[in-house]
């Protein structure tokens, strides 16, 4: 079966690694570069966790995210995953943070539930006196997502795979799985996927009543000097408390500390617009960590980088069968830790043309 694939996030770099191994001819179209750093699935370095508030769906599935991504490390003879663990801090009853262990209580994964003296002790870059406790998983961590990206590309192109970068997608034809591109050519397939990510809606216009886009920024931070052997230590950190819905990946190979958060999102009609961030954004979002950590003002922003990613209206996974199309909608913020799993899925879906129970589980539906 010749299958196009539209968007090379890690959904499609995921599904064209899947159905190259199950035997398909693969042409995998990206309006960018590989990776593309506008991409929701660019920049440097994505969580994984297990932790997954009320979602109890999709903390069940985590299972499944780990395994694919092993099987992808063994393809690719190299893992590009650092298990870090990952950290929450509760500010007060009923935040983000203590929804998240609830979550964990729920499927009963262990955690080490921390008192904020331990924590402060363990991570001294926290001020004691502003959170109830923290908890620390030791399952998670931190997914490099660049070079994931990179060596899926090159893993492709030794399997024979067609990859066309720098090709933008106008228009498809859903019946005859055909794409028009910028540059005047049509590809035509046996089957199309649609893994557009914040620009499916251009494509597919109608499905503004389902989903809706979102731009987001996060940020690099310098810590002060005599905290930076602190941060290389520590955790990602899955939510500090209070009202943000603020994370963090911590410095790790090589790769900066990043600082970001839920609350900063806002919808966007054009994925493209705005993507150069604000003079004050990266000091705005910094500021919204102290509380719980100490000395806030002497972080230092050195990088701002937007991301623009689309889900539904519940925060799920999307998926729609239209004639010989699959459009896919897996690019949300949460959406990176299962990409593995959704590529793997997806090219299932094709193989046996059950796009229904695809549908149940990108949404975390399945029992």
């Amino acid at each position: 079966m010749r299958v196009t694939i539209v968007g090379a996030g890690i959904a499609g770099l995921s599904t064209a690694w899947s159905l190259a191994k199950l035997g398909h001819d693969v042409t995998l179209i990206e309006q960018g570069s590989i990776p593309n750093p506008l991409a929701a699935s660019g920049d440097r370095h994505r969580m994984i966790r297990r932790a997954y508030g009320d979602a109890d769906g999709y903390a069940r599935t985590i299972a499944e995210a780990f395994d694919s991504w092993d099987l992808l490390w063994d393809d690719l003879g190299v893992s590009h995953y650092a298990n870090c663990g990952v950290l929450g801090i509760s500010q007060y009853a009923g935040d983000g943070a203590e929804l998240f262990r609830a979550g964990l209580d729920r499927m009963e994964f262990e955690y080490e539930r921390l008192k904020p003296y331990e924590a402060a002790e363990r991570y001294p870059f926290l001020d004691p006196a502003t959170f109830r406790y923290a908890y620390l998983d030791h399952d998670g961590g931190v997914l490099f997502s660049e070079r994931i990206a990179h060596d899926m590309k090159a893993w492709l192109k030794m399997r024979g795979a067609e990859i066309r970068m720098h090709a933008k997608a106008l228009a498809v034809d859903p019946q005859a799985a055909s794409v028009q591109l910028e540059d005047g050519s049509t590809v035509r397939g046996d089957k199309l996927v649609v893994a557009a990510g914040a620009w499916t809606l251009q494509l597919f216009p109608a499905l503004a009543e389902k989903l809706v886009t979102y731009r987001n920024a996060v940020a690099y931070m310098e810590p002060p000097a005599d905290l930076q052997d602190a941060w290389s230590n520590a955790p990602a950190i899955v939510d500090i408390g209070g009202a943000s819905s603020g994370y963090v990946l911590p410095p790790i190979d090589g790769v900066g500390l990043k600082f970001g958060a839920g609350v900063r999102k806002t919808r966007a009609a054009d994925p493209n617009a705005d993507r150069v961030a604000a003079p004050d954004e990266g000091d705005s979002l910094r500021r919204l960590f102290s509380p719980p950590f100490g000395r806030i003002d002497e972080y230092r922003v050195t990088e701002v980088k937007t991301c623009a990613y689309t889900f539904t209206a519940d925060t799920r996974f999307f998926s729609q069968c239209l004639g010989n199309t699959l459009v896919v909608s897996a690019c949300s913020g949460h959406g990176y830790k299962f990409g593995a799993a959704v590529g793997r899925r997806i090219a299932q879906a094709l193989h046996t043309d059950d796009d229904a129970m695809l549908a149940r589980w990108l949404r975390a539906e399945m029992a």
